[in-house]
């Protein structure tokens, strides 16, 4: 099944790659839908809601600088829309809607009852002081303030933003509203109502999936070899994980640079020398002692057991695909295989455990922070990662069972889930007027 919005229908995203990839993997699932209405597809192709804003900023010199942010609602169908906040110089509209686009089937994935969301501001955070990060932040939400709200458009952290971002979020917001409200945002510090396992969450649930692949595949984690890519937030988290769990990283790279080391890299070192390190401001793997350095070329190409992009979306093209040589791919980014790379990696038999479904440990502990400051009643770490992992290995084996079903590949019956959720959703509500 197919469709395509009315011929009158003005597509404004059509200029961008990601967007057509999530558009194209939305018609590619549909095939694999039975009784949906063509019309509700051509629906769920195009955003229920965009707004692009000017953010005028003082910077610290005292001149004025405009910024451009955008955040894009895909779908509220099934309760709230929700999503990160990205800060990147790469941000654009067509970009931001494929990222709501995939967190709407994620939600799905999950069955959690939140639509799609993304945010973004095309801006180098290694450019701006921590003052102009928060009058930036603080000024952002206050132009998009109509359409965010608990029960509206909740955000979160992505690449570039942090629980600090959260907290200058929360605060606007409750200063706008005239009462606190921490559950306008989640991944918030803990003391202003974050859950614990939030930052976390993300990188463990990329772990949990590995884990349940290599048990599938007879791979045992002791020993085997991983290489990443991203050492962000749910990099750095993966390899801790990984390391705990006694598998060799062998390799990890940034935006900035590679190390690597065939007997496996002192994770715990690592993250002292890009966290820690007074001397490193741009916190990258570059300089790290304890591996050599590495073309960044060739870091998706080493060869190792489990290859984890945790960086950036559409980096797995054909070309490299051509040259991947592991045996799982767990994507712990939004998008990182384009859909050519996908047809490569599963005509050689790389296993891969998809976006939608990998990486949506963080959107599910983020449910479960909004769900308990809506209620003022706070989990410890305990229950929260242990109700992630179990909602983690519902939704692989809920994947990898219509996978089987269908005969088809693991991402396509992870959309086919998401999509179907959403699009039955609709289907109950109706068309309004």
């Amino acid at each position: 099944m197919s469709a395509n919005p009315p011929e009158h229908y003005s597509d404004p995203f059509e200029q961008s790659a990601v967007y057509r990839m999530a558009r194209n993997q939305l018609r590619d699932a549909a095939r694999h839908l039975d009784n949906i209405d063509p019309g509700i597809i051509a629906r769920l192709e195009v955003p229920k809601r965009s707004m692009m804003v000017s953010v005028p900023v003082r910077m610290d010199d005292g001149s004025t600088r405009m910024f451009t942010g955008y955040r894009v609602q895909h779908s509220i169908t099934s309760g709230a829309s929700k999503g990160g906040l990205r800060y990147a110089p790469s941000v654009d509209l067509g970009e931001v809607a494929a990222l709501a686009m995939w967190m709407s089937w994620k939600c799905g994935i999950m069955g959690l009852p939140f639509g799609g969301a993304k945010g973004g501001i095309a801006v180098d955070t290694a450019q701006i002081s921590a003052s102009e990060k928060q009058r930036l932040t603080r000024r952002f939400t206050d132009e998009i303030l109509t359409i965010i709200g608990p029960r509206i458009d909740v955000m979160a952290p992505d690449m570039g933003t942090d629980e600090q971002t959260m907290a200058w979020i929360y605060d606007t917001y409750s200063m706008k509203v005239g009462y606190a409200c921490p559950e306008i945002v989640t991944g918030k510090p803990v003391e202003l109502g974050g859950c614990v396992g939030r930052r976390e969450a993300t990188g463990r649930g990329v772990t949990y999936c590995i884990e349940m692949a290599a048990e599938e595949y007879k791979l045992p984690l002791n020993g085997a070899t991983a290489v990443v890519q991203g050492y962000g937030n749910v990099g750095s988290v993966t390899c801790e994980e990984l390391h705990k769990r006694g598998v060799k990283v062998i390799a990890v790279g940034d935006r900035y640079a590679a190390v690597f080391n065939p007997k496996g890299l002192d994770i715990p070192a690592l993250y002292r020398h890009v966290y820690e390190n007074r001397d490193n401001p741009l916190k990258t793997v570059d300089g790290f002692p304890g591996g050599e350095k590495l073309p960044l070329a060739d870091l998706l190409t080493l060869k190792c057991d489990v290859l984890i992009p945790a960086a950036m979306e559409r980096v797995l093209t054909e070309e490299i695909a051509q040259k991947v040589n592991c045996r799982i791919i767990a994507e712990g980014a939004n998008g990182p295989t384009t859909m050519k790379a996908d047809t490569v990696l599963n005509e050689k038999g790389v296993f891969i455990i998809p976006d939608v479904l990998c990486n949506a440990g963080g959107v599910t502990v983020s449910y479960f922070e909004w769900v308990q400051d809506l209620a003022q009643f706070m989990w410890d770490e305990d229950r929260v990662n242990s109700e992630l992992r179990k909602q983690m290995a519902k939704a692989y084996k809920r994947v990898r069972a219509k996978a089987t079903e269908k005969n088809i590949s693991m991402r396509t019956a992870a959309l086919v889930i998401g999509v179907e959720k959403v699009a039955r959703e609709k289907a109950m509500r109706g068309l309004y007027p």
